[in-house]
């Protein structure tokens, strides 16, 4: 029997999600046994494959690669699961979005720069910010939510357990209150 196809994706977040998936702990070894990570950044796969059966997506979706990625996520994988308070709702990733764009990449690139201060033009080797972070809900169809900033790491193997066998869980308020 093939095991369920799980992959995670950091987008425009602080990877402390990705951190509470790691503080499963020994629950990382039964998870092994039940499925297959083939994307995450966790492990060395460069390309998003097809047939994915779990996404786990963390990070708002602040520029031009991640809603490009967002759309392909969705094209390859059975249930995407937004994981985490930015890709959720924008949080911490979206305090940005009253500041213009240009003043942030100023701040950045110019005022904290150490060595030959520079806003990036053609963008080749960042990728072009939004105006605004936002939700991943707001780009493509989300499944299921996880809320947190990070989700425990009970939270998230009990979203993920549940997916694995199958069945989309029953999130409680706990898990799907927006407050």
């Amino acid at each position: 029997m093939n095991k369920p196809r799980v992959a995670t994706v950091w987008l425009g977040g602080c990877s402390g999600c990705h951190m509470s998936f790691l503080d499963m702990d020994e629950r990382l070894i039964e998870l092994a046994d039940k499925m297959d990570l083939v994307y995450s950044p966790i492990a060395d796969v460069k390309e998003f494959p097809a047939d994915v059966d779990v996404t786990l997506v963390e990070g708002a979706v602040a520029n031009v690669e991640h809603e490009e990625m967002a759309h392909i996520i969705r094209k390859n994988s059975r249930y995407v699961v937004s994981f985490g308070d930015c890709a959720v709702t924008g949080n911490v990733t979206a305090m940005r979005n009253h500041i213009p764009v240009e003043d942030v990449l100023t701040r950045s690139y110019i005022e904290l720069a150490d060595v030959a201060p520079q806003i990036p033009r053609d963008y080749p080797t960042i990728a072009e910010l939004m105006k605004q972070a936002r939700p991943l809900h707001e780009f493509i169809r989300v499944d299921a939510f996880i809320h947190g900033c990070p989700p425990t790491a009970d939270q998230i193997w009990f979203a993920v357990s549940a997916l694995l066998e199958g069945k989309m869980p029953a999130f409680s308020h706990v898990y799907l209150r927006y407050g």
